[in-house]
């Protein structure tokens, strides 16, 4: 990896939408050196429509995207290149369905306040997340525990700020 910096196979950047996860999670694969992946991208067509008619997803919808995730992470973890996903991964469980996937999965949890979730999602143009499911990401958050590896950030900080905080935790995990 590009970074002199000893980094887990795959780090996540998770966080509700309209943190940041798609730029720092872009700025951060690129510091390393090593793919980028949106989770959103991997989202089926059926998936997107029911959440741009602002209803959020069932475990049944869910099941397969994070299946589809977790081979990304096998895949990325076998070739030795490691990477950084994107992606809400906004439950305990589903974080450790990746855990599994894959040895050194590590989380960026980028916390955000829900008004300014809101008013970034508003904001944003063409993207199928409407702010109406804001509050059920929420709802669903679970924040890192402490039995898993990674850092909790202040979202309303600069992209480059966050990865700068990034790279130095990963540092001391090396």
């Amino acid at each position: 990896m590009g970074d002199s910096t000893s980094v887990p196979a795959v780090i996540v950047v998770m966080g509700v939408s309209g943190s940041g996860k798609s730029t720092v999670g872009a700025l951060l694969a690129e510091r390393l050196q090593v793919p980028f992946l949106e989770a959103d991208d991997l989202h089926p067509a059926a998936n997107r429509a029911t959440m741009a008619a602002g209803r959020p997803l069932t475990e049944q919808d869910r099941r397969p995207w994070l299946q589809d995730l977790a081979r990304w992470i096998r895949q990325v973890t076998a070739s030795g290149s490691g990477g950084v996903m994107a992606c809400s991964a906004l439950r305990y469980e589903y974080r450790e369905v990746f855990r599994r996937a894959g040895a050194g999965v590590w989380f960026l949890h980028l916390a955000v306040g829900e008004a300014a979730a809101r008013r970034r999602v508003a904001g944003r143009a063409g993207h199928f997340m409407p702010a109406a499911l804001v509050d059920s990401q929420y709802a669903d958050l679970e924040p890192l525990r402490p039995d898993e590896p990674g850092l909790t950030v202040d979202a309303e900080e600069s992209a480059q700020a966050i990865v700068n905080q990034a790279s130095a935790a990963l540092r001391t995990i090396g």
